[in-house]
Parts: C-alpha cells; structure tokens; sequence
C-alpha cells in the first residue's frame, strides 16, 4: 500500500488512484487556467453591455459595482453554469479520490504520526482536551472533516492540495518562494519564527533552513493537519516546533517572535477574528519584528476586477469559503494600521492574484 515518494510527495496508494487523480489535476488546469477566463471575460463584457443599456448603473468615482448585478449579470452568461460545475466537480473528484487512496494506508500513517510523537516529544504542543470553536471547523474547500476532524486530514490535505495547486506545488515549491522571501527585522536580528496557520508544516521547515539557529515554530488549529507536519519534520530531519491553538489566543509571551509568517490564513476567519489576530500577532511580535502576510486580494478602492469577485462569491458557496467575501471587502491594510502596524507593500509572488504585505511593530 505504501508506494514512497517522489521528492517531498507521498504517491497515492494505487497506481491507478495517481493516474486518476492526474486526470483530476488535467480537468482542474482546464477549469481554472482556461475556463476561468472565458466565463470572467464573457462576464466582463455582457457586464459592460448592460451599464451601456442603462440596466446596471455604472459606479461613480471611488464606488464600485453591487456584488448583487454582477452576480446577476454573470449568470446569465451560458457559460457560467458549466464553469461553475466544472469548479466543485473537480473539487469533489480530488477529494474522493485522495482520501479514498490514502486510507488504504491509514494504520501506517496513524503508526508513523505516533512514532514521530514518540521520538520527538517535546517538538509537538497539544492538550488533548481543546475543543476547536465552531468557526473553525467547516469544511474548506470541501475536505472531508475539514481540517480539525479527519484524522488523516493531514495526508489528505498534503496531496489533495498537490492537485488544488495543479501540479505547481509539487515539492513545496510556492512554500519555499514565500518563505524566502518573508522579510527580516531591520536590525537582522532573528532568533524565534512563527509561522501562523502553519498546516502541514511546509513553510514552516523551509524557515527552519533559511533561519536555522532561530527557534521555528508553526502554529494551527487542526490537530490533524500539525500531527502530520511534525511527523514530515521528524521524518526530513528538521528541528521545528508545531502547536495546537488559536491564532487569535496563541498563548505565546509577549513580544516573543521577531518574525511571524502567515500564508492564506485570513480569508479562512471571520472579520471579527482576523482583527483578534491581528491584536495577537502585534503583540507576540518584539519591537522591530515584521509580520510577512500573502493573502487574497482586498477590494478597496475597486482593485479587484468584477470577474475575480465573481469567483470569490461563487468559491465561498460552492466551495465552502464562508469568509472569504467578507475579507476581500474589508480594509486589511486598515486594519493593520489601526492596530499599530506600520504597513508596507511586500515583495512580488508569482501568484499574481495574491497580495503581498510587510507589517512591521514600531520600536
């Protein structure tokens, strides 16, 4: 059952299972690199169309269109009803598929987690008692049990994501882009790293590499998803911490880290609880550390175009993104501000659709 892997990756149990979920791959690239296109740009233009019959009022300046026409709009592209099933079919079938898979090996995987717990004890921080709220336990993207009550939500993550990042994620490559270019203290003083909303750990131990006499730790909620990033880390030889708990109540001391790392953890919480982050990270970070966010785009001042904002809706229904609008609507970098950060544009991604932020706390 247990068939290596290749680089970082484990392989699928079956032969067959990693043919098909190539296959899923392929139908995801088709849907997101060539059918997102058509259905925003034939979108964008029946949008256009109806601002020039009067049947949309075009925004003024400084506003920006209702979500509501542009919804309206779109759906009446015929188009849009396939690439939409396209979308949550491709999602569906990557997640059946993985899971199916990988729990044909689940007594190894569960095996390997507890050996890992075994022989490296004091590298994983968790009470077994903690109950994850509510709001953290849907499922996003649709994985099974999400990622707090699967218990091979890590295994399943790690290549159902390989799929979700089609085919361009394969060896942690986007992982270790952003983690190298997470921005230092100016002072070049480095000696503990948060990487908050760690999952599986796949920032976190390129950190470890790029900073390695620092204290590295990451941080999630699910418990799943850390059991499995502290067992790849037991596994490769990094010498890395993984915690259970909040990001909003992380439990760290004041002014502890001089780095924190957060990679597509706020469009996952609610607006209420992003600010109650933000609250925590500032005060976990020493005077002079910076906090290295990528993350969705926000909407302020109409940045992003209707046919993304389109998509965003479209993924936090039928995708399970629940929070998603919420945060592309609110003023981020305001919020930031407003808790002390001073705030700087971070350094280009090759994900152009992701946005790059240095906040750093005023000595």
């Amino acid at each position: 059952m247990d068939r290596g892997h290749i680089g970082v990756l484990p392989r699928p149990t079956r032969l067959a299972d990693e043919s098909y979920l190539e296959f899923v791959t392929s139908f995801r690239k088709f849907a997101i690199q060539k059918g997102f296109p058509v259905m925003a740009a034939n979108g964008e233009a029946a949008l256009g169309k109806a601002i020039e019959k009067g049947e949309v009022s075009p925004p003024e300046d400084g506003d920006e269109l209702e979500l509501e026409e542009i919804k309206k709009v779109f759906a009446q592209v015929p188009f849009t009803p396939t690439w939409q099933r396209f979308v949550r079919s491709q999602q569906e079938m990557m997640w059946r598929g993985t899971r199916k898979s990988f729990m044909r090996n689940a007594d190894k995987i569960m095996a390997d987690m507890d050996a890992a717990e075994k022989s490296h004890p004091d590298n994983i921080h968790y009470d077994p008692a903690f109950e994850p709220p509510k709001y953290t336990r849907c499922e996003i993207h649709c994985q099974p049990g999400g990622y707090t009550d699967d218990p091979l939500g890590g295994a399943v993550f790690h290549y159902g994501t390989k799929i979700f990042y089609e085919g361009f994620n394969d060896q942690d490559e986007l992982h270790i882009e952003l983690a190298e270019k997470a921005t230092k203290p100016v002072d070049g003083k480095v000696s503990r790293i948060l990487d908050l909303g760690c999952s599986i750990g796949q920032s976190t131990t390129v950190l470890k590499d790029l900073f390695p006499e620092a204290e590295v730790w990451g941080l999630d909620v699910g418990l799943p998803l850390i059991r499995y990033a502290h067992m790849r880390a037991v596994q490769r030889g990094k010498d890395v911490h993984f915690k259970q708990a909040l990001a909003e109540e992380s439990g760290y001391p004041d002014a502890h880290f001089d780095m924190v790392h957060a990679y597509i953890l706020f469009h996952e919480v609610p607006v209420k609880k992003m600010k109650e982050i933000v609250a925590e990270v500032f005060r976990i970070l020493r005077p002079g550390g910076t906090f290295s966010i990528f993350e969705f785009p926000n909407n302020d001042k109409g940045q992003v175009p209707p046919g993304y904002r389109f998509m965003i809706d479209n993924d936090s229904r039928d995708n399970c993104e629940p929070y998603s609008p919420a945060f592309v609507a609110s003023d981020f970098k305001g919020i930031l501000e407003a808790t002390g950060f001073a705030v700087e544009q971070g350094p280009a991604v090759s994900n152009e659709f992701l946005q790059s932020l240095v906040a750093t706390k005023p000595d």
